[in-house]
């Protein structure tokens, strides 16, 4: 098959692109289909887009990358498929959508990792979240000629609009990439850690109080936090480190415990579990909120812990953290963890599921 992939962002960026579909770009060419990635933005834009200022070069790349997908979209009549990733542009109404699945008559994979129906405004997207058109997602569910959902609650709103429905996870390559265990016992300081973008720093807030007092009582630790912003905690133990792709795995074996906070709200329930599945793929036992999928990854006690409250934060970081016995807790539910991420959400578990989409 002939498939063009219409991606928001250029290849090898994005951890929503690298973790949904490139990293089985490799299985498409083995299986004797050809594709194109095709970005919306280009390089020099994407350097930029979430970088205070310069509103003039961020519209003059929008401009071109409008341009330049429209010549992608006149462009498709050679292939079978068409892989539209979140949206094929991220200002206005479903127009190139439209024109491909009514107008071109071509089948449609629509993919999406979020509740990307949902207005989620920050300080950083304001002013571009006011020309959304957030309505799109169920045009272009019901033009699907198959959707390719996260989770089940990213399906089910889907499944609304259209009965092609396939439940495609967001899945870790953990022969080529994260194919490294965390060893508990190693010598060095405890470290706390959290990863994530700009835009989910704001679900950190329930736990740093946790932390402030675990600080307080005169706990040893390191609260480390990789993203490409620094979110400035009032804890001594916070250090930024910022998100660099070639030392990604490298950082994020330096935690011995992972964090995923998360509000429950309409947006966090469309959440893939993502930061979990990157530290649990390592060896390292995820503490949660139990948010979305958050749950069906992570099995309270077993391969990690569920936090309901600011009591269980607490409780379950200090026997983690407690010198005797917390590095053969930490041991076993890092292997647990492992071995979930290699059974149902590795890259190799999924690659039937995520090839039977172009059928």
């Amino acid at each position: 098959m002939r498939i063009l992939f219409l991606i928001p962002y250029p290849p090898g960026q994005a951890p929503s692109q690298r973790f949904r579909f490139e990293q089985y770009l490799d299985r498409l060419r083995a299986h004797g289909h050809t594709y194109e990635l095709a970005p919306f933005l280009d390089e020099a834009t994407w350097r930029i887009l979430y970088q205070p200022g310069q509103a003039v070069a961020k519209a003059w790349g929008i401009a071109r990358g409008l341009g330049r997908r429209l010549r992608q979209v006149l462009g498709a009549g050679p292939y079978d498929f068409v892989f539209i990733h979140r949206e094929a542009a991220p200002l206005g109404p479903p127009v190139f959508e439209w024109l491909l699945a009514k107008v071109l008559k071509k089948k449609v994979i629509y993919d999406f990792d979020d509740a990307i129906w949902i207005a989620n405004t920050s300080a950083v997207n304001s002013l571009a979240a006011g020309l959304k058109w957030h309505g799109k997602v169920a045009g272009i569910c019901r033009w699907a000629y198959r959707n390719s959902c996260g989770n089940a609650y990213l399906a089910a709103y889907a499944r609304q609009f259209n009965p092609s429905v396939v439940v495609n996870p967001t899945t870790i390559d953990t022969e080529f990439l994260h194919n490294q265990v965390r060893e508990q016992a190693a010598p060095g300081p405890l470290v706390i850690g959290w990863t994530g973008t700009h835009s989910t720093l704001k679900y950190l807030a329930p736990v740093v109080p946790v932390l402030a007092r675990l600080e307080a009582e005169g706990l040893e630790f390191e609260f480390r936090v990789i993203s490409n912003q620094d979110p400035e905690l009032p804890l001594r133990s916070a250090r930024f480190v910022p998100w660099r792709k070639a030392t990604e795995i490298a950082d994020l074996l330096s935690f011995h415990v992972g964090l995923m906070p998360l509000e429950d709200d309409p947006w966090a329930q469309g959440k893939c579990a993502f930061k979990a599945l990157q530290y649990m793929a390592l060896g390292i036992p995820a503490l949660v909120s139990p948010v979305g999928m958050n749950t069906e990854v992570v099995r309270d006690g077993e391969n990690g812990y569920v936090c309901a409250s600011a009591a269980d934060w607490d409780a379950r970081l200090r026997e983690l953290l407690a010198p005797q016995t917390g590095p053969d807790l930490r041991q076993r539910l890092g292997q647990a963890a492992r071995a979930t991420i290699e059974q149902h959400y590795s890259v190799k578990a999924n690659a039937a599921n995520f090839l039977a989409l172009f059928s």
